[in-house]
């Protein structure tokens, strides 16, 4: 064996140091220590999101296009906003989401979603044909926007 060879397999040996590995799965054990003890005893969640009443709702429809852009329709038909607007991209990313899941159940895209907003300020998209909820929260302020503005 070459002087070059065993240089190698010592190298290869220390990239990564034992203490590190033992490290990750000692913090690996913890995460689960911690969690399974926090589901035996029934802790109460933390940061999940509670689905405020109601107060404001809009039915609308939206349809899209082969270039991406989505508009959004009253159910009479009347135009509300579009995603070529300024600052309303966000309609055609919530539009591709609901065209991909009414795709993978096999529905109708031509069915009205609801946009909410919740007493505590939420605004949210809700299809009752998917069962599907997004609630607008940390999508950034010109997003939520974009959605607001339907309700305004």
């Amino acid at each position: 064996m070459s002087q070059l060879e065993q240089q190698m397999r010592h190298r290869d040996k220390e990239m990564v140091p034992r203490i590190l590995v033992q490290g990750m799965f000692a913090l690996m054990l913890a995460s689960l220590g911690i969690v399974a003890y926090a589901q035996w005893a029934q802790v109460p969640n933390r940061g999940v999101l509670v689905e405020a009443p109601v107060v404001q709702s809009l039915d609308i429809v939206m349809t899209g296009d082969r270039n991406g852009i989505y508009q959004v329709m009253g159910t009479d038909g009347t135009l509300l906003a579009s995603s070529a607007d300024h600052k309303a991209g966000f309609i055609g990313v919530i539009g591709r989401v609901v065209d991909r899941k009414r795709l993978v159940y096999g529905l109708s895209s031509e069915q009205p979603l609801q946009v909410v907003r919740r007493e505590n300020g939420n605004i949210a998209i809700i299809d009752e044909t998917t069962a599907m909820s997004v609630e607008l929260i940390g999508y950034g302020a010109d997003n939520v926007a974009a959605f607001a503005r339907l309700l305004d």
